[in-house]
């Protein structure tokens, strides 16, 4: 919400500076995003005196201006406007301005051979408005040499964030109030002064929406003359960041930006008939006023009349129906809009606008009588023309309501002890009144207002937050207990073990585009599609943390990064039993590019394959503590994984603890990569918990009394045998001394009969109370063997 300090001083009697009413604003709530200065950007320009006007030696449509800048040194500037002329009294920029439409900086330069010192500037090119025909023509009594800045005038514009939980702060007015309630001046009250009618309304209004439309208020003005509106009401809009259009048009903007209240202007000659607010008919579409065509659907309310659709209710109004140059009658529409039914059709469509922003968060019920008389009294005096009586077609929601509030809550909640006096003070001024009975009515523009809590903010936040003390919490005394859940303790220790392995965290959003979801989405139960995304961009919650890694990868990789080391820790979204979300924390590892660059020994950049996921993938498991010794290695990794080059790890046949291996090129296709990419993806929430870990500490650790012993097998087994599986297997050959078993080779060749191949393992054995003997250390070799033959392994002769 944008608005000159002009326009506040026009319903704020204050002498307050703009810095004194920007700290006040961000003190109240209205968080202030920026107070801009405007003749900031008219640095370096002049009013200036043309002292004469020849033509251009060696152009036609240019002239060779003498200017007087008032310092006794006349310029030389080469101008092609058309109404360039010894005796005008312009704008001249300097050489080093910079000029604001453009943003361009003023340099000393020649013109077809003639030199310019600077030049002569239109409405348009400093963003005064949109005149472009001529430069700028002051009055001739203008001070010639004063600097333009200070001759237009300084008019410092405020950028308020206005939550949605305040519809009445929507307009310049509602800031004004709250302003005026925390004592920065008083609030003047609104001039709505009835215009009666002198003739019956020609146009029959009437509502077959009731649920949609409960309130839709009109009437006609005959002979009205539209133009360029006033230099005060264009003042106002420019500063507001809306561009002026015609007066009609641009006062039914001033009534919106100023008191929240949309209103909007027919031209009668294009209407045919009966003005009805009713339901869309399926099919029928509407050629709004941005240009573009919306196809609407029965859910939507609509104005129309008797050849069709002419305005999406509450949103935006159509061109066929839009006020011209050449308008002469108009027809006045003011109505109260479902602010649900104005939601739900502004995000069907895809379409915003100010009325919606207003309609949607709740516009003041009580507030169309006086709006349409301002808007009538506003276009009278400026257009002129004769107002018809009004039209009141229903009714809008009675919206009072009483609350009980007792003046000590404040203290309670609000941590602050406020005089009752004050307190009744500070919602007198916001509008609130007390009844006969003690109890605070709320004003009918704060739909926000639904209980006592929301009054004790009201009194806070005006009496000032800073005022409420800052106290510490109640601690007990002694060394603070943990507090981090053992899912917390996981997290943490999952990202730094990631991190230490040298992998780089990313924190994306939950949300992706629905294709890409839907690329991830299979066998997880369906996607989670949002009703009120923030964007299409956003709109689906996402089944898996891959899709925003690759995307991050494709932002690296496309500006030139080598190597990408990608994690992220966070939550999938699934659809639950009953429909429930089913949140699952996850670990996502990408790995794209480079795993090691080129160089004199390796030759080319070596990329990362299927075996990298694979270490990073049992590594980071293992760190979650799960029992990485007793995985099995399956496939169906998904469809988003290359078949021949991906797997899954799991206990048993059907707990999944991770998922890794090449990305399908389908994937790397879709997400718009070159070159391979490797992925993991860790299910951290399937890792069952350890056994007595909620009941019993672990040991500290104690180092073997007693050296370790290393041996070494070399089996025969099938080509196709995992070497996993004999790893697996020998492990489980002698748990009491095996500690720990490594392959170190695999040979296929001269030796090696056809269709085997030699298996190379150490195994490392640790004695306990005594050393191991040569009948021990033949016994657990004995136990090896034994394993290993079950595989149909035999020892290498």
């Amino acid at each position: 919400m944008k608005f000159s300090l002009a326009w506040l001083k026009d319903h704020l009697d204050t002498d307050a500076s703009a810095e004194a009413i920007a700290e006040k604003l961000s003190a109240i709530g209205l968080e202030l995003e920026a107070l801009e200065d405007p003749s900031a950007r008219l640095s370096g320009f002049k009013v200036a005196k043309v002292l004469t006007a020849e033509r251009h030696p060696n152009a036609d449509k240019l002239q060779v201006l003498t200017v007087d800048t008032g310092d006794g040194q006349p310029l030389q500037v080469v101008c092609g406007a058309p109404n360039a002329r010894a005796g005008l009294v312009g704008v001249l920029g300097l050489p080093g301005a910079v000029v604001p439409a453009g943003g361009f900086e003023l340099k000393k330069s020649a013109i077809r051979g003639v030199e310019s010192n600077g030049m002569m500037c239109s409405t348009r090119e400093l963003e005064l408005g949109d005149d472009h025909d001529g430069i700028i023509e002051l009055p001739a009594d203008a001070p010639v040499g004063t600097a333009f800045a200070d001759y237009h005038g300084s008019d410092p514009v405020f950028d308020v964030a206005i939550t949605p939980n305040r519809p009445d702060c929507m307009g310049v007015y509602g800031i004004a109030r709250d302003l005026a309630a925390a004592g920065l001046g008083t609030l003047k009250p609104i001039a709505a002064q009835a215009v009666p009618g002198s003739f019956p309304c020609p146009v029959p209004i009437r509502i077959e929406d009731p649920e949609g439309c409960p309130a839709f208020y009109g009437r006609v003005i005959k002979g009205v003359t539209n133009g360029a509106s006033p230099d005060w009401i264009q003042a106002r809009l420019n500063s507001a960041g809306q561009r002026p259009i015609s007066a009609l048009v641009d006062l039914t903007n001033y009534l919106m930006l100023t008191y929240g209240r949309p209103a909007h202007a027919y031209d009668l000659a294009k209407l045919n008939g009966s003005v009805v607010a009713r339901r869309a008919r399926d099919g029928e579409t509407c050629l709004a006023l941005n240009g573009k065509e919306y196809a609407l659907d029965s859910a939507m309310t609509v104005i129309a009349d008797d050849s069709g659709v002419h305005d999406i209710a509450g949103i935006m109004g159509g061109e066929h129906s839009g006020c011209t140059d050449e308008t002469t009658d108009v027809l006045l529409e003011i109505a109260w809009f479902n602010p649900v039914r104005i939601g739900d059709t502004g995000r069907k469509l895809n379409l915003t606008s100010d009325a919606r922003q207003r309609f949607e968060r709740g516009t003041d019920p009580a507030f169309l009588d006086a709006g349409l008389e301002i808007l009538t009294d506003l276009i009278v005096g400026i257009c002129g023309g004769e107002p018809s009586d009004v039209v009141r077609a229903g009714s809008p929601p009675a919206a009072t309501k009483t609350l009980a509030y007792d003046p000590a809550m404040a203290e309670s909640l609000g941590g602050v002890a406020i005089p009752a006096e004050r307190q009744r003070e500070i919602l007198a001024a916001l509008g609130f009144a007390t009844d006969a009975h003690g109890k605070i009515a709320v004003p009918t523009w704060r739909p926000d207002i639904d209980g006592w809590p929301d009054l004790v903010e009201e009194v806070v936040r005006i009496h000032g937050i800073d005022a409420v003390a800052s106290t510490p919490l109640p601690r007990a005394d002694g060394v603070a207990r943990p507090t981090a859940t053992a899912p917390q303790k996981l997290e943490r220790k999952v990202r730094r073990a990631a991190a230490a392995r040298g992998l780089n965290e990313l924190v994306t959003w939950s949300f992706l585009p629905q294709d890409e979801a839907e690329h991830f989405a299979e066998g997880n139960g369906g996607l989670w599609v949002l009703a009120n995304p923030i964007s299409e961009d956003m709109k689906a919650m996402r089944p898996s943390l891959l899709p925003g890694l690759l995307s991050a990868a494709k932002r690296n990789l496309d500006r030139g990064a080598a190597g990408l080391r990608l994690f992220e820790l966070g939550r999938r979204y699934l659809r639950g039993e009953g429909g429930h979300s089913d949140e699952r924390l996850t670990l996502g590892v990408v790995l794209a590019g480079e795993r090691a660059a080129r160089g004199w020994a390796s030759g080319k950049a070596a990329g990362f394959d299927a075996f990298d996921a694979k270490a990073e993938a049992l590594a980071l498991l293992a760190e979650a503590g799960a029992p990485v010794d007793n995985l099995q290695f399956m496939g169906e990794a998904g469809a988003q994984f290359h078949p021949g080059q991906s797997a899954t790890l799991r206990l048993g046949p059907k707990t999944v603890l991770a998922r890794f291996g090449m990305i399908h090129p389908a994937t790397l296709k879709a997400f718009d990569i070159d070159g391979p990419v490797a992925a993991v993806e860790l299910f951290l929430d399937a890792i069952p918990a350890r056994k007595g870990a909620a009941t019993f500490a672990r040991a500290a650790y104690a180092p073997p009394a007693l050296q370790s012993v290393t041996r070494d097998f070399a089996f025969l087994v099938d080509a196709a045998l995992p070497a996993g599986d004999l790893v697996r297997a020998v492990r489980g050959a002698d748990k009491g001394s095996i500690v720990a078993v490594r392959l170190f080779d695999d040979f296929r060749g001269a030796g090696v009969p056809g269709g085997q191949k030699s298996l190379a393992i150490e195994v490392t054995l640790q004695p306990g109370e005594r050393s191991f003997t040569e009948a021990d250390l033949k016994a657990i070799a004995n136990r090896i063997t034994a394993a290993a033959a079950k595989l149909g392994a035999a020892l290498r002769g």
